[in-house]
């Protein structure tokens, strides 16, 4: 199964790639099949098994993910824009967008409400906006530990009081309505303006997501002895005063000192679990005392964790100096 979840991630890569060049004729089924070295049928069954979609219907939804954001964000005319993605009409274009979206595509651009984007197959995807740091020190197990100012921004998200965990937290969430995780990150995937959204504007599936966790009285106990709220949500700018989903939430975090545990690329399959271990062990052994920071325990205070096994796994932790 996990060869198989490889050979998905290629489509989907794939895929992105032929509609960002236009390449449609790369975009077929034959082709990407042929890549991969199966048949259309097998890989046309695998990829609805995992993704819990038909090719066709993810095609379909990828496309109007980019063109949804080139409505936003662009002054091009809806016909450009339609037949840039692969409708042959602007009446074409519009009925799937309003069919996907519950807004039409002249609406949408007069306001741009989020919108549930129904093609997250990696919700995972996280990462940190590259500020830079100081005192950076690497341990002998290759987990880099350093300190940073992150400025004041706002944080949206949902939060679980009882989650202990990932997977436990989307568990939990499912059985919220509109709280699930293909809902949220969907919704969050159409939030314009996310600090750490890699490559920008573009249509990137789960890209400036991230996993928190918020001093918060009514949390679980954590095993320092806090309160801690787990949250999934989007980092934004101090100033954003955009859309917020009913169910989502919006919080101002001031500028701050952070602590940072990061360990570089690593193979998914074979490392996750040694890196982890290794970055906890950095974290436990962590000389607070000689670095003169303190870990910062005060309510409100958040703590960031960022993993993608292609760029990093990324433990942000508060801080504030001694005494």
């Amino acid at each position: 199964m996990i060869e198989w979840y490889k050979n998905i991630q290629l489509i989907v890569d794939e895929v992105d790639k032929s509609i960002k060049n236009q390449d449609d004729e790369a975009l077929t089924l034959t082709h990407l099949a042929g890549k991969l070295g199966y048949s259309e049928f097998y890989v046309s069954r695998k990829f609805r098994e995992i993704s819990g979609m038909q090719f066709r219907d993810y095609l379909r939804y990828r496309r109007l993910a980019f063109a949804l954001k080139k409505v936003r964000d662009t002054d091009e005319g809806l016909l450009d824009i339609a037949m840039q993605y692969g409708f042959s009409s602007h009446e074409a274009f519009t009925h799937a967008f309003k069919e996907a979206y519950g807004i039409s595509p002249s609406e949408y651009r007069q306001k741009p409400v989020p919108v549930v984007l129904r093609t997250i197959l990696r919700p995972f995807d996280c990462y940190l906006l590259g500020i830079g740091g100081t005192g950076m020190h690497e341990s002998a197990e290759g987990v880099k530990t350093y300190f940073v100012t992150i400025p004041a921004h706002k944080f949206l998200h949902i939060r679980n009081y009882e989650s202990i965990g990932y997977w436990d937290f989307w568990q939990k969430q499912s059985l919220i309505p509109g709280q699930d995780c293909e809902t949220i990150c969907g919704l969050l995937d159409s939030i314009k303006g996310k600090l750490d959204d890699e490559g920008g504007n573009e249509a990137n599936s789960g890209s400036g997501q991230v996993m928190a966790y918020i001093n918060e009285p009514e949390g679980r106990i954590c095993s320092w002895g806090i309160p801690l709220a787990e949250s999934y949500g989007v980092r934004l700018p101090a100033d954003y005063d955009g859309p917020v989903p009913e169910q989502m939430m919006l919080m101002d975090v001031p500028e701050g000192e952070y602590i940072v545990f990061e360990h570089g690329p690593f193979d998914f399959e074979t490392e996750n679990v040694a890196v982890e271990q290794r970055i906890e062990k950095a974290m436990k052994e962590f000389d607070y005392v000689s670095s003169g920071y303190e870990l910062d325990l005060s309510q409100g205070r958040v703590f960031y964790f960022y993993h993608d096994c292609t760029r990093f796994f990324k433990y942000v932790r508060p801080v504030r100096k001694n005494g």
